[in-house]
């Protein structure tokens, strides 16, 4: 995702959007928030949809941004393990008001299937 300019940031929504914006972060940040620690697969099996190339990208992303902790067990074979930071976990109030509204305002053909 192509990042907002210093100026387009001095907007606390476009700087908010900067780090957490695009189709997939909020799904990861909800999939950890809903299962705690999870490793790469399972975060994979829980959203079908996104490509391993755009799941690696976005978890480098949320890493970088310090909302995701990566941890990286040397073993063999390798582990790793994802988890919400403690700057992570401030996101969890919008994360729930997001998955209410979603509850509240689907459509009820997606209920209902």
């Amino acid at each position: 995702m192509q990042k907002w300019s210093p100026a387009e940031c001095n907007c606390s929504i476009a700087y908010t959007l900067s780090v957490v914006g695009g189709k997939w972060k909020w799904m990861i940040l909800y999939k950890l928030f809903q299962n705690g620690i999870q490793r790469y697969g399972e975060i994979k099996k829980s959203i079908p949809p996104i490509t391993h190339k755009m799941l690696s990208q976005q978890l480098k992303e949320l890493e970088a941004e310090q909302l995701i902790h990566r941890k990286e067990y040397h073993q063999i074979p390798p582990k790793v393990e994802y988890s919400l930071t403690e700057r992570g976990n401030t996101l969890l109030p919008i994360l729930e008001l997001m998955s209410h509204w979603g509850a509240e305002n689907k459509p009820i053909e997606m209920i209902e299937s």
